[in-house]
């Protein structure tokens, strides 16, 4: 088995990601950092984010797991204290792969017939470069209202835990085939109204961003923030690609909800 590792960059999870290194060699696994059959993640969520885009243009072949140097995190469920048992996972036990959905997101261009397409693993959010943002929505190429605020918000169900959260956004379980859209602060009133609700999308259903005014537009993608210019449309769905985590134990999406947003342990 070829694998690479992630490290936040701090000193813990380096020292963490060597150790794990060099454990894992002795047992002949190979390290690869372009081609790996594993990428394990020391340090937290952003770190997982940051080698899901990594190795975004292999996820059919590369699964992920995530090992935790800070906070308890939505991807990652091993501790440093655990990691010499996982290190006997990996080299001796064959692992489960759980498949959590992504969203596609296609930026069409005014001129030439270009776009761009992006990846998320938690979301996508698209603002005015400056003044409020205008977009007409449209649902399965049908106009759905015209939206006027800070900005919109589109997450998968395994992101719905973060940005989306904080919007008031609904919490969905990742094996839901969905995406969500939430609002960020909305402009309402007798003469300008949205649904004013977040909105369940199923997998068959597109959601497309058109602007009203303003073509520029500042759009994240996770944690990339990206300028575009000469915006005609901007598409979201379900994408045909999943992200593959290896699992080696039990790692209930219920109870992580639980511990990181309502218990008060540690």
């Amino acid at each position: 088995m070829k694998f690479a590792i992630t490290s936040k960059g701090d000193s813990r999870s380096n020292t963490l990601m060597q150790k794990m290194k060099s454990y894992l060699m002795d047992f002949d696994l190979i390290y690869d950092e372009d081609q790996p059959d594993l990428c394990i993640s020391v340090g937290g969520d952003g770190t997982l984010l940051y080698a899901f885009h990594r190795y975004s243009n292999r996820l059919d072949k590369t699964a992920f797991i995530g090992v935790h140097t800070g906070h308890l995190g939505f991807y990652a469920d091993w501790v440093p204290e655990e990691i010499e048992k996982l290190v006997i996972a990996i080299a001796k036990t064959p692992y489960q792969v759980i498949e959590y959905p992504l969203l596609e997101v296609i930026i069409r261009y005014q001129h030439g017939g270009r776009e761009t397409r992006y990846l998320a693993l938690n979301e996508s959010t698209v603002k005015s470069v400056e003044g409020t943002l205008v977009m007409d929505v449209e649902i399965r190429g049908q106009h759905f209202e015209r939206f006027r605020g800070d900005g919109l918000c589109v997450s998968t169900p395994s992101g719905s835990t973060a940005y989306n959260k904080a919007l008031g956004g609904a919490i969905i379980h990742p094996s839901l085939r969905a995406i969500q859209v939430a609002e960020m602060a909305s402009i309402n009133n007798r003469v300008f109204r949205t649904v004013g609700s977040p909105l369940i999308l199923p997998d068959h259903h597109t959601c497309t961003l058109k602007p009203v005014n303003r073509p520029d537009f500042q759009v994240t993608v996770d944690h990339l923030t990206l300028l575009h210019k000469d915006v005609k449309s901007i598409q979201f769905r379900v994408a045909d690609e999943k992200i593959r985590f290896a699992r080696f134990r039990p790692f209930p999406f219920w109870k992580r909800v639980h511990d990181s947003f309502i218990s008060d342990s540690d």
